[in-house]
């Protein structure tokens, strides 16, 4: 499958932004997606995941309760929702896939989208 991310952009601290990630390839809904993201300086990590066929969703501590992962069969499209965001959060976010799994790890990636960056101000 690939993955075309996209929805970065500028925004301020306290504010939300919406990444998408297009998936194309005719077995989208077989595959667990993710988010993870690399700072400057920093090793990528792992930021919020969905299993295949939607349901269970899984997030890395700090952004409990600000982050949102959620998928489209239609579209073939995964979103994450970010709100109150924090200068901290600025980075590259990339999309991820899996046939396999529920990507919240690297070693579980089989696929990844170009990355798309966002810069939080603050």
């Amino acid at each position: 499958v690939q993955l075309q991310a996209s929805g970065g952009g500028l925004v301020q601290a306290g504010g939300s932004l919406r990444l998408s990630c297009t998936a194309s390839g005719r077995t989208y809904d077989l595959y667990g997606m993710g988010w993870f993201r690399q700072s400057p300086g920093k090793e990528r990590e792992f930021v919020a995941a969905i299993r295949r066929g939607g349901g269970s969703t899984y997030y890395a501590d700090s952004m409990k309760g600000r982050f949102t992962i959620s998928r489209d069969y239609v579209q073939s499209t995964v979103y994450l929702q970010m709100n109150s965001l924090k200068p901290e959060d600025t980075a590259v976010y990339y999309c991820a896939a899996s046939p396999l799994y529920t990507p919240r790890s690297e070693a579980d990636v089989s696929s990844w989208g170009q990355g798309t960056q966002l810069t939080v101000s603050s």
